[in-house]
């Protein structure tokens, strides 16, 4: 059976499926850059939780819900259910990869939309219930989603016409809207929105963020390329036109931040580089590299854009995951109905589409409308009566304590610092000639006190609950 395959295919598709995986601790990395330095590891620790999670919801019924082949035109059933009959056999996908192999590539893109959406929870989500979360969102919000996207012949969105190369609704749609509700249901961080606390929210390490937009970006080439099943032209075409598109994402956000601050940000741009790849992603095996740049600019535009709308409307999307991925998949979903052309999609010589209203067929872009509200609906709304029951159930609680918050989910939640070397480090006293430990934070204000004659040494160790409070 086996032997109907080209190895060249399943060789991309399996390289590509390890290019997703790395793309999770990725956003973990990305997302500690971003908060304060004592929640940290709690955001990289619950990225690759999402990983084990939804491993075992895939092989339990996960896998099944989302591509059985006898599914319904909104959710799959327990066919596949423990992987049963998942071996050789041609994959929903495509006739180019077995069934094992396509399961394994479609489970990473399971476990980061997950890890995407717990974001907006950052530093005052309790882990135990963000992990039950996990397991629950991914059977009853991100499968039907896949299935009526993705599920060939059956899922209702796939049959009316609407096009989705590599998660623009499934992934990033339903992460970005998930993570409104979370927000919502969890309320603002202490102190979130006060002047006087404002430098305090500020990202902690910025060279974790640029270290987590490279794991993403690079994984993206696995993500959209992989996406075509298979190692032809139209994988090699997804693959540049995802490259371009965060390109121009990233520095359209480096020139919107420059017109305000004159400063080229490293946040800017890493922020519109992911801007510019999660627009691609539902365009990338539909267009040629000129309307992905138009993407990529649009996309980051429309995404700066959405991130003032937490001040507007008054809520703490901690990581501006809503306003990125998504704001970002949405238009991205509703730019491939416009940019979309039949010749792209026929690069795999398999492909046969109408296009969108570059080859004149003006209503793709009503199909693409559909889904994609119809996936924004589904997840915000599911996922905030998720939540607010899960709230109300005892030992479920999903916020943390005050006073749990204030020391740091690192220390309170998972019991280790992602920053030792800054917790304690040792100095030695000028005057007596003695060593001892303060904290980084104090230390950097008595240097700065010194240096400006303006604090006595003293008062600043008095006021170090204060300032350890802040790190």
């Amino acid at each position: 059976m086996a032997t109907q395959y080209n190895s060249g295919d399943i060789a991309w598709v399996l390289t590509s499926s390890a290019l997703v995986w790395l793309m999770i601790p990725g956003v973990g990395y990305f997302y500690s850059g971003m908060a304060r330095s004592k929640n940290a590891l709690s955001l990289i620790m619950c990225s690759v939780l999402a990983v084990v999670v939804v491993s075992v919801q895939w092989f339990i019924w996960g896998f099944s819900l989302t591509f059985s082949k006898s599914a319904g035109p909104f959710i799959g059933n327990l066919d596949n259910a423990f992987l049963r009959g998942v071996l050789g056999d041609p994959s929903i996908g495509g006739d180019t990869v077995p069934d094992l192999v396509f399961m394994i590539f479609q489970c990473f893109f399971a476990a980061i939309s997950p890890a995407l959406a717990i974001g907006s929870a950052a530093e005052r989500g309790r882990i135990l219930p963000m992990v039950i979360f996990m397991f629950i969102w991914s059977t009853i919000v991100y499968d039907p989603i896949a299935c009526w996207t993705w599920n060939t012949g059956n899922g209702w969105s796939n049959k009316l016409g609407a096009i989705d190369f590599a998660g623009g609704t499934p992934v990033h749609i339903s992460s970005g809207f998930a993570s409104l509700a979370y927000a919502l249901v969890l309320g603002k961080r202490q102190g979130h929105g006060s002047l006087t606390h404002a430098h305090d929210f500020k990202p902690h390490n910025m060279s974790n963020v640029i270290l987590g937009t490279a794991f993403l970006w690079f994984g993206w080439f696995g993500f959209n390329g992989g996406s075509a099943l298979s190692g032809n032209l139209r994988a090699a075409m997804a693959c540049v036109v995802t490259n371009l598109a965060a390109s121009v994402g990233g520095i359209t956000w480096m020139v919107l931040d420059y017109r305000l601050e004159r400063k080229f940000t490293a946040l800017g741009f890493c922020s519109g580089a992911v801007a510019g790849l999660v627009a691609i992603t539902p365009a990338s095996g539909y267009v040629g590299p000129a309307p992905s740049v138009a993407i990529g600019f649009l996309g980051a535009l429309a995404c700066n854009f959405a991130c003032h709308l937490k001040n507007v409307f008054n809520y703490d999307d901690a990581l501006d995951v809503f306003a990125v991925h998504g704001v970002g998949g949405y238009v991205g979903s509703l730019l491939t109905g416009i940019f979309a052309e039949a010749y792209i999609a026929n690069l795999d010589g398999v492909t046969v589409i109408p296009g969108g209203w570059m080859n004149r067929n003006w209503i793709q872009l009503a199909y693409q409308l559909a889904d994609a509200t119809a996936g924004a609906a589904w997840s915000f709304f599911v996922t905030l009566i998720l939540l607010l029951i899960m709230d109300r159930i005892p030992g479920l609680s999903l916020r943390v304590s005050p006073e749990v918050e204030l020391q740091g989910l690192d220390a309170a939640e998972i019991g280790e610092l992602a920053y030792y070397h800054v917790d304690k480090v040792v100095t030695v006293d000028p005057h007596s000639g003695q060593s001892k430990v303060i904290s980084e934070r104090i230390r950097e204000v008595h240097e700065h006190a010194n240096a400006h004659g303006e604090i006595d040494p003293e008062k600043i160790e008095a006021q170090s609950p204060h300032h350890l409070n802040n790190v």
